[in-house]
């Protein structure tokens, strides 16, 4: 960075750091003992869709990409009959616009389901897709029901927590959501900059 960007405020971007998505399964021990918590065993990264036939070209190229990856985005450890095991990752496209690589595994897989996010992040920067990729979660819940995604934001190299209120009503719970972050702090790079805590309605696992 120059000195003309610092004397303007201009901040250079950081480089995104997938390795930082290792730190999710100690993280998850510290958000079960700090609000209870557990990973549901969905996890998911999200990219900007492009319309029209540009879009039919972008999905028909990540389809290949999973056919051809799938075989790492199995766990070794599971039978076909287990849920959510011996299935490669899913695209899905939602509400809003935007495309899902979706990695459904067992809660006790987390591990597993971190390395899933690496590695389709990591092939999504291979075959160009990286200036699309916007970020990636983890689903976890309660014994009550209310759900809690830990977010990466793929060009900040940081995560936020995002809690929706149960209902239609498109409301977060900010409570728990700065509860998270006070209790993560040691355990994630956590996003300080509240503004950049984007909302991620009808993501998987929500």
């Amino acid at each position: 960075m120059g000195l003309l960007d610092i004397l303007l405020g201009r901040t250079k971007p950081v480089a995104p750091d997938l390795d930082q998505l290792f730190a999710l399964p100690s993280a998850a021990v510290t958000l079960q003992a700090a609000v209870g918590f557990t990973p549901t065993g969905t996890g998911a990264v999200c990219f900007a869709t492009v319309e029209g036939a540009a879009f039919e070209q972008t999905h028909r190229e990540v389809q290949a990409l999973l056919d051809a990856d799938s075989d790492r985005w199995r766990s070794p450890r599971s039978s076909e009959g287990e849920s959510g095991a011996g299935r490669p990752v899913e695209l899905r496209r939602d509400d809003y616009g935007y495309s899902w690589l979706v990695s459904p595994r067992s809660p006790e897989q987390l591990p597993e389901l971190v390395n899933d996010l690496h590695a389709v992040n990591s092939a999504m920067e291979i075959n160009g897709f990286g200036p699309q990729l916007l970020c990636s979660l983890a689903a976890f819940a309660d014994e009550g029901g209310r759900r809690l995604a830990l977010v990466y934001l793929y060009k900040r190299g940081t995560f936020y927590p995002f809690a929706p209120l149960p209902g239609a009503a498109e409301r977060r719970d900010n409570a728990l959501e700065l509860q998270v972050k006070a209790a993560l702090a040691n355990d994630l790079r956590i996003e300080q900059d509240l503004s950049r805590w984007f909302p991620v309605w009808g993501a998987p696992g929500l």
